[in-house]
């Protein structure tokens, strides 16, 4: 019952004006919002963290109980603080706007992450490896300079897009075109608009369908994103009892890889539709019950953490940080007040740093900061542009090299594209690391190949050419200054021809 006059108090304390297009909303409320939904992220990462990527292509049983407990967020941020690294990037980005502004320029954030001491995966990586090199954003995120353009990175750090920019999702969008671009492209930037959108949407309904729905409209026609969560939607309405048959859907029509070199040929599967699809998967089948939404999407697999993450903190702020029941809230105690490993910011700091860039966005867009209260200028949800990635290259065939500390490699094929993966690394831990180049020789064209052995500035993947004509390639790689205590491993290579 004090549940129900909780979320009671908080909606009749956002009161729609006679004026269209307004909403006034008290101070209280705002803050409510914005600590429920960075509570509610961090909650449902947690939840996420001991099912990550172990479950591929297949769900959770009903059966498995998922571990929560009293402290259990402050046991993984001392333990394993490398579970947040969607925590961590979204912070990085807050830190940014606290210390240069709203109108931050595009570099600050991507030097920011690049030049930071965490680990990253997939497009972040590949960013972050683009720009030490020297390559500025957009074109660090573009497919063509990153093999991982479609995955799920901004998807999962985008939450900052949305929890300041309260009731006004073009604002989210055009935050996310800046940022989200520094990483991804297409249907992989997609992902952190969509987020960002329904975010924006959480604070102003608490209409969970309405806030799926409507904030796909963010989404252009024609993007396979868009046509992915369309049809998770509609298979909710045709299975609105049992998420698995949706489940099911979903695995036969997209859980195909085709771009990141990872996936492909692999139950594993770090494509952001596919990924936002589970988040979708709860949202709609959790109807709006936080811990319900959180299970589904844990269960359904893949990024098992980040996608409950997600879940968590669009419901925490449509819900309030108020209404986030003492269960999941028992799991934050001790918490609050710690810094994410890498960052100088704890929850407890985002909470209020968080209310002020919301409230200055607000004034930014037209919108009034009164004592008690503040003045939305609200914003319908229009579609971004549309742009798509790893179009036109045909099926991928995988190529096996197994060729392992081997300081030369040879091998051709037949395609208009290639991606070939690999690695350096050090034999001996105690020595230093080093930049390794690599001499490539493409049908006769030669080009030189810098990998880093120090994990944090890794190249992701050896080299990539999508732009290849139709036909027979023969392909070198030459290690330029071998050295017995480092190697050059070279595993696969993918060829795709149309």
């Amino acid at each position: 019952m004090k549940h129900c006059i909780a979320i009671a108090f908080c909606l009749l304390s956002i009161q729609l004006l006679a004026q269209p297009g307004q909403v006034k909303m008290s101070m209280e409320v705002l803050q409510d919002k914005i600590k429920g939904g960075w509570a509610g992220q961090t909650i449902g990462v947690s939840l996420g963290a001991p099912y990550e990527f172990r479950y591929n292509g297949s769900f959770i049983q009903d059966y498995v109980t998922l571990t929560w407990h009293r402290g259990y967020v402050k046991e993984i941020m001392i333990n394993e603080p490398g579970i947040y690294d969607d925590l961590y990037m979204d912070l990085t980005f807050v830190e940014v706007f606290e210390k240069y502004g709203l109108d931050a320029p595009v570099d600050s954030f991507a030097n920011a992450f690049a030049r930071a001491d965490y680990m990253l995966w997939h497009a972040n990586q590949a960013a972050r490896y683009n720009i030490l090199q020297g390559m500025k954003a957009p074109a660090s995120g573009y497919w063509k300079n990153n093999p991982h353009a479609d995955d799920i990175d901004y998807q999962i750090e985008s939450d900052f897009s949305g929890l300041m920019s309260p009731g006004m999702p073009q604002t989210a969008a055009k935050i996310s075109d800046k940022i989200g671009h520094i990483m991804n492209y297409g249907d992989g930037w997609y992902g952190g608009v969509y987020v960002g959108t329904m975010y924006s949407l959480a604070f102003v309904s608490n209409d969970v369908k309405y806030i799926v729905t409507e904030g796909l409209r963010s989404i252009p026609e024609g993007a396979r994103f868009r046509t992915m969560i369309s049809d998770v939607i509609n298979w909710h309405e045709r299975f609105p009892d049992d998420w698995h048959y949706t489940w099911m859907e979903i695995q036969k029509k997209w859980s195909a890889e085709n771009s990141c070199p990872d996936g492909i040929y692999h139950a594993f599967n770090i494509d952001a539709p596919l990924n936002a699809a589970y988040v979708v998967l709860g949202l709609l089948y959790g109807n709006g019950d936080l811990g319900r939404s959180m299970e589904i999407t844990t269960r359904a697999g893949q990024d098992a953490d980040c996608n409950p993450s997600t879940v968590g903190g669009i419901l925490g702020t449509m819900l309030g940080y108020k209404n986030i029941s003492p269960y999941w809230m028992q799991g934050l105690e001790g918490a609050e007040n710690i810094d994410f490993k890498y960052t100088t910011m704890s929850l407890d700091k985002v909470y209020q740093i968080g209310l002020k860039h919301a409230v200055r966005n607000i004034v930014k867009q037209g919108g009034k900061e009164n004592a008690s209260d503040v003045l939305i200028n609200t914003e319908k949800v229009v579609p971004v542009k549309l742009e798509q990635g790893f179009t036109d290259l045909g099926k991928p065939r995988e190529l096996k090299l197994n060729s392992w500390d081997k300081n030369e490699v040879s091998f051709s094929f037949e395609g208009n594209a290639v991606v070939i993966k690999g690695s350096v690394g050090k034999k001996k831990n105690d020595i230093a690391e080093r930049d390794i180049k690599i001499r490539l020789t493409l049908d006769g064209k030669t080009e030189i190949l810098v990998m880093p052995t120090y994990f944090q500035s890794r190249k992701h993947d050896v080299y990539w050419n999508y732009d290849l004509p139709n036909g027979k390639h023969e392909v070198k790689l030459e290690v330029m200054d071998p050295h017995p205590d480092y190697r050059l491993d070279v595993s696969t290579a993918f060829v795709y021809k149309k």
